[in-house]
């Protein structure tokens, strides 16, 4: 058995994890992250990989790789962290300074949104000629689309499905970007406003929700109305045949999915309703960034 170490960065934690090429998450660590300057930034990707394999019995020399996943826009060819807008890593060099400091040659880095959704294609086992999409609703939203096992990637920027302008009733704007109506700190922004500055997790807004209180369903009805645009316009330019959602508010809160699927229903001609039988939440939680992230290393995609 090959195994890769697969690593999820992000700008409150970084989490590291072995992974075999069957995809199965053999032990993981999480650190703080620091995101105060790039090389304390770096010290901390090191020291969250260095503890992982201080914990595992797996010697240096049998991992086969490492896949990195980063937020926001990544050069792959050339291993270069472009762009984040919760990093001090532009134009960071990631991949040759971890060779550096880890002596390990076969790095892959990808965007942290495309590796956990290469985790979840390969969970789905779904066809070559089938198209696959995978949505994140967490502090962001962001998509990544799958076929044959190559990423759809237009320019290198698709699938920021965050930054697509919905319907945002209940806001200001009667449209706005996704993001900032659908996302996590656009629900807790708007929960704060109208329960009196209380300080409320999503979690704590879908409680009240699934309690009957009036507010609250009001709360998450907006939300929901807004982010089912947003699959809406997905489902009829790419069709997919399968959709998976993932991040913290679609797999903590599982209620959502019944409710994105009644008012999705209310946009679909006939043709397209098959789709609503092929929507389900990630079972892989939090540990599909790592998982993707350390399987590529085993299965190089060439788009």
């Amino acid at each position: 058995m090959k195994y890769a170490i697969g690593i999820d960065i992000g700008g409150t934690k970084i989490a590291s994890g072995i992974v075999n090429e069957k995809g199965d998450l053999i032990q993981s660590e999480v650190v703080e992250s620091d995101p105060s300057d790039r090389e304390k930034m770096f010290e901390r990707v090191i020291s969250c990989v260095n503890q992982l394999m201080n914990h595992c019995s797996i010697p240096t020399q049998e991992i086969y790789g490492i896949g990195v996943g980063v937020p926001g826009k990544v050069d792959i060819e050339n291993g270069i962290a472009v762009f984040q807008n919760n990093l001090p890593w532009t134009n960071f060099p990631l991949v040759d300074r971890l060779r550096e400091a880890l002596q390990i040659e076969n790095i892959v880095i990808d965007n942290d949104v495309y590796m956990a959704a290469y985790a979840e294609w390969a969970e789905a086992k779904v066809s070559e000629e089938e198209l696959f999409a995978y949505i994140t609703i967490s502090t962001g939203i962001s998509s990544s689309f799958i076929k044959g096992g190559k990423f759809i990637r237009g320019a290198g920027f698709a699938g920021e499905l965050g930054l697509v302008p919905t319907y945002a009733p209940g806001h200001e704007k009667p449209v706005e970007r996704l993001e900032l109506v659908a996302a996590g700190p656009a629900l807790q922004k708007k929960a704060r406003k109208v329960f009196d500055n209380e300080e409320l997790s999503p979690k704590d807004v879908f409680a009240k929700y699934e309690n009957g209180n009036a507010v609250a369903r009001d709360l998450i009805d907006d939300m929901v109305s807004s982010f089912a645009h947003g699959i809406y316009m997905i489902n009829s330019l790419l069709d997919p045949h399968k959709i998976v959602l993932g991040g913290s508010i679609a797999t903590k809160n599982p209620a959502l999915l019944g409710i994105i699927k009644e008012k999705l229903d209310t946009h679909l001609i006939d043709e397209q309703k098959h789709i609503l039988d092929e929507i389900h939440i990630s079972h892989l939680g939090s540990d599909q960034g790592i998982i993707g992230a350390g399987l590529r290393p085993f299965r190089m995609i060439n788009d």
